[in-house]
C-alpha cells in the first residue's frame, strides 16, 4: 500500500545576506610604485635616450675639410744657422759630406741653402778628400751640389793621388760624383803647370780634364830641374 503525502506550496520569502562588502585597497610601498612605473614608460626613455645620442653624434663628428687653398711659397729662408756645421753619412754610417759656414739660409721656395764663408769637405769611398771653399754657396740640401760663389777654390786629388786645385770666381761642384764645371775664368793648378782658361769641365772618376781657350800655360820646373838648370846656366 501506498501512500502519498501532499505538501502545501510555501511562500517564497526572500533571503539577504546583507550589503556586499567592497575588498580593501593594499597601499603598496613607494619603491615598488617607482618601479612600475619605471617599467611602464622604458620604451619611451629608451627612444629619449636613443634621439639624445643621435644628436650628440651629429654634433660632435668631424666636419667635412675644407679644400686647402694653395698658398704661394714664400721666398723669404724658414730658418738660418750661424757657426754650423753639418754632417751627411751614407747607408754605412760612412761620413759623406761635412758643411761649415759662417751662417747659413735655407730657402723653402726652392729647398736650397746659402751658406756664407763656406767650407765643404766630401770624402771619397777610398778616403780621398775634396775641399771647396767660397766666400758664398749656394747648394743642395744634402751637399751633393754646390755652386761656390767669390774666391772660389776646389782641391782635390784624383785617382792617380796627384794633387789638383780649381779656382775662378764661380765654380759648380758635385761632389759626390766629384765633378767641377765652370763657365767663367778658371786657374788651374797641378804638378809642373798653371793654367789659366776661360772655363772648364772636370771629371775626376774618367780622369778627364776639359779646358775652354784661349789657354795661357806657365810652366814650373821641379826642383831638380831647376838646379840642373842652373848648373848649366853657370859659366
Amino acid at each position: 500500500m501506498s501512500v502519498e503525502l501532499h505538501l502545501p506550496d510555501l511562500p517564497e520569502v526572500p533571503i539577504s545576506l546583507g550589503p556586499v562588502l567592497a575588498r580593501p585597497r593594499v597601499a603598496m610601498p613607494w619603491h615598488l610604485r617607482l618601479r612600475g612605473a619605471l617599467w611602464s614608460y622604458l620604451p619611451l626613455l629608451l627612444m629619449l635616450l636613443l634621439a639624445l645620442a643621435t644628436w650628440w653624434l651629429v654634433k660632435n663628428s668631424p666636419q667635412p675639410t675644407q679644400a686647402v687653398v694653395d698658398r704661394p711659397v714664400s721666398t723669404e729662408p724658414d730658418y738660418t744657422m750661424t757657426q754650423f756645421a753639418l754632417e751627411r753619412f751614407d747607408a754605412a754610417g760612412r761620413l759623406k759630406v761635412r758643411i761649415e759656414g759662417a751662417r747659413l739660409r735655407h730657402y723653402p721656395a726652392t729647398d736650397r741653402v746659402e751658406i756664407d764663408d763656406a767650407q765643404i769637405r766630401a770624402f771619397a769611398p777610398d778616403g780621398r778628400v775634396t775641399l771647396a771653399t767660397a766666400r758664398r754657396a749656394l747648394g743642395s740640401g744634402d751637399g751633393s751640389e754646390v755652386q761656390l760663389l767669390g774666391g772660389a777654390e776646389v782641391r782635390a786629388v784624383d785617382a792617380a793621388g796627384a794633387p789638383l786645385v780649381m779656382r775662378g770666381e764661380f765654380l759648380h761642384a758635385f761632389l759626390l760624383t766629384e765633378r767641377v764645371k765652370s763657365h767663367l775664368p778658371v786657374t788651374v793648378e797641378q804638378v809642373g803647370a798653371n793654367v789659366h782658361a776661360s772655363g772648364l769641365e772636370y771629371d775626376n772618376a774618367t780622369r778627364r780634364l776639359e779646358l775652354k781657350g784661349p789657354l795661357r800655360v806657365v810652366l814650373t820646373p821641379r826642383g831638380p830641374a831647376v838646379k840642373a838648370a842652373a848648373l848649366r846656366g853657370k859659366p
